[in-house]
């Protein structure tokens, strides 16, 4: 794909989530690699009304050299790009469900999803809790290279969920995955789910791989 097309499936796959509702006003942020650096949604702009010649554009450290300021949310994608190499996308949303469930008390902070669905394990796999910091602080991406690539994606508490991808159409099926995993486990809060057992979930993994 060249840097042209990117930046239309950036901007239709963004506008497709504001549409349906996973971010609202300003809020969530997108970036993908490309050969000379990343491309990332602009800040304070509405995932739903992007220009695609307005994305910011960075250099491969990360500096700004084109179109609109970057989102603040810059150094947790710097982060993911760093630690999980292989991954060319970031998806940060603020959807509804994830985010209710980033303020509640977690019980495994290293696999805050319960294991409902195959899917969960196919394209979210374990997803890390990370505790609140200020959005746009330095130490959300520290805390992030300190997972050393060992997830795919994390819950911000009180904040919302940040995915990696191998691209941004996967990156993006995997936020919505986890929003509707996250919705699933709220509706069936002390209602006593069956989860997928310890055999089903490893099944899965050995077929399909780990994110």
């Amino acid at each position: 794909m060249t840097e042209a097309e990117l930046r239309q499936e950036i901007t239709r796959l963004a506008r497709s989530l504001f549409e349906r509702g996973y971010s609202v006003g300003s809020a969530g942020n997108m970036s993908a690699a490309v050969a000379d650096g990343y491309l990332m949604t602009p800040t304070n702009s509405s995932l739903g009304h992007l220009d695609p010649e307005s994305l910011s554009k960075l250099d491969l450290e990360g500096k700004h050299v084109d179109g609109l300021p970057p989102s603040k949310e810059l150094p947790l994608h710097l982060a993911f790009y760093a630690t999980r190499p292989q991954y060319k996308a970031v998806v940060h949303l603020h959807s509804t469900y994830a985010t209710a469930l980033s303020c509640l008390s977690i019980a495994d902070e290293d696999d805050c999803l319960e294991p409902i669905t195959p899917y969960l394990i196919m394209r979210v796999g374990r997803l890390k809790y990370l505790p609140y910091t200020m959005p746009g602080s330095p130490l959300t991406g520290e805390m992030i290279r300190g997972l050393k690539g060992r997830h795919a994606a994390v819950l911000l508490g009180n904040h919302g969920p940040v995915v990696s991808g191998p691209d941004i159409v996967s990156a993006v099926y995997a936020a919505e995955e986890l929003e509707e995993s996250a919705k699933l486990q709220m509706l069936l809060r002390g209602q006593g789910p069956r989860h997928l057992n310890t055999q089903q979930i490893e099944e899965l993994r050995t077929r399909y791989g780990e994110p």
